[in-house]
């Protein structure tokens, strides 16, 4: 990733992750987390769950700037790695969207305490979303202050990477089982397979009315070219009950991790709590 800004420097003393156990066996997995608890004497405000992108982690750089963040304010903060991803356990073609939605519920459940902003960023944002959904369905919807959503990629799986795909590389994932994507983020291309694109469709939300049930701001850049603004926009016009915020953002890429960006992701948390 790029280099970091001064002011979002992190300390040197990097803290080890915490795992919890999710799942049952076999298909049972160790979450890594990193968990900053509020500091005592402040005044009590939401917590924060950052929740990464596809193949990113929790030490990128728009986490650990607000992990820096929260220390400063004395917030609880709380990003976690999801399976085949940084610390945890397991293979990144063997995941799908089911398994990482349920992590996000344990480690929200597991590891927060009262009202959690959720902040997520690419694939993190559709993430943010089914577990909102996923909270109203089990009456705890009162466990979000909000989200912020960075780049929403909702139903990416069907919407921008299947819909997208030639009929050449549609017959290889069926044959082959896996598409290996090039991505402008890594020399290596990502393994999307046929379970992680037909396991998403379990979790489509486009195909209906979205609701949270809390303040929502999306950030979004006009030059992202993973994600685009027009599905920012269908998000929006998804979002029909809930209050919604759109910024965006003229020259922003997909990442928004410049240090003006992560300025106005702070300003966003700060605004809903």
């Amino acid at each position: 990733m790029n280099g970091q800004d001064p002011q979002f420097e992190i300390a040197a003393k990097s803290s080890l992750p915490q795992f919890i156990r999710v799942g049952k066996a076999p298909s049972e997995r160790r979450i890594a987390y990193l968990s900053r608890t509020a500091r005592k004497g402040r005044k009590k405000r939401p917590g924060v769950i950052w929740l990464g992108g596809l193949k990113s982690d929790m030490r990128s750089l728009k986490a650990s700037a607000l992990d820096a963040w929260a220390e400063e304010q004395g917030r609880a903060f709380l990003r976690f790695d999801y399976s085949g991803h940084g610390d945890s356990d397991g293979r990144f073609e063997d995941a799908t969207i089911g398994d990482w939605l349920e992590e996000s519920l344990a480690v929200l459940r597991s590891q927060s305490s009262g009202p959690q902003i959720l902040v997520g960023s690419s694939m993190g944002g559709w993430l943010a979303l089914l577990v909102a959904r996923a909270l109203q369905t089990a009456g705890d919807e009162k466990r979000l202050a909000g989200l912020v959503l960075i780049a929403p990629a909702v139903d990416f799986t069907e919407r921008l990477i299947w819909a997208r795909l030639s009929p050449e590389a549609k017959a290889d994932m069926e044959t082959k089982g896996v598409w290996l994507r090039q991505s402008a983020y890594s020399a290596e291309p990502y393994p999307i397979t046929r379970k992680l694109i037909e396991e998403g469709r379990k979790h489509l939300l486009f195909d209906s009315i979205i609701r949270t049930y809390c303040p929502v701001h999306i950030l979004q850049g006009l030059k992202d070219e993973d994600v685009p603004p027009s599905h920012a926009m269908a998000l929006v016009e998804h979002l029909v009950g809930d209050e919604v915020v759109l910024t965006s953002i003229k020259d922003g890429d997909h990442r928004l991790s410049r240090p003006e960006d992560i300025a106005r992701l702070i300003a966003a948390i700060e605004a809903i709590a």
